[in-house]
This record gives C-alpha cells, structure tokens and sequence, in this order.
C-alpha cells in the first residue's frame, strides 16, 4: 500500500484539534466518499491516545515509536511505514527527534 501524498476533492476542517498544549496536532479531512482521516504533526516527546474505533497511522515524515496497549515491545514507524491499532484500546507515541507527521485513518469495526 502506498501512502498518499496529497488528497483531492476532500473538506478541511477548519479548527484543529490540539493535544498535550500543542504537541500534538491535527487536522481532519472528509472524503468525498465521507471518509474522515486527520493530517497531523508530532513534536519530540511521548503522548498516550485511547482510541473508539480501531485506527491505521501511516508516517508521511520523520519517525515514532510506539507502544500498543498490552504489548511490552515498543515498535518504529519511519516514513513511508504504516501500523494500525485496534478499537477500543489505547497507544502510546513518542517522537525521538525533529517531528513525525501521520495521516491517522480510522477503520471499520
């Protein structure tokens, strides 16, 4: 699977959504098919996100490690590199050094 570099005919939500006072940011498109993904950045540091619906993060840009709920091994995301969590669980996400910027896409049950 290739990772996008851009997405057309999509709606851009305006107000972002802001994490850990701004370090961790988002922005959500609509598909024109009703898709919802987030464009995102993450600063240097480790933030834990809980998630509703199971959700795939693909790394546009620099690099993370994660850690999923109930897993002991903290895993890396590169760019070009995917991984994906489950619904009802929760992540941890830490940027080493510069940023990593993500598309978060949220799955079907």
């Amino acid at each position: 699977m290739s990772i996008p570099s851009e997405f057309s005919n999509v709606t851009a939500v305006t107000k972002g959504n802001v994490y850990f006072d701004g370090a961790v940011t988002s922005h959500a498109i609509i598909l024109a098919d009703g898709t919802k993904k987030t464009l995102g950045i993450i600063a240097p540091g480790s933030y834990q996100f809980d998630t509703q619906a199971p959700e795939r993060m693909e790394i546009t840009a620099g690099a993370c490690c994660y850690l999923l709920k109930g897993s002991k091994d903290w895993l890396t995301a590169k760019a070009g590199e995917t991984f994906e969590i489950p619904g009802d669980s929760a992540f941890e996400i830490a940027v080493e050094e510069g940023f990593a910027q993500y598309i978060c896409s949220f799955l079907s049950a």
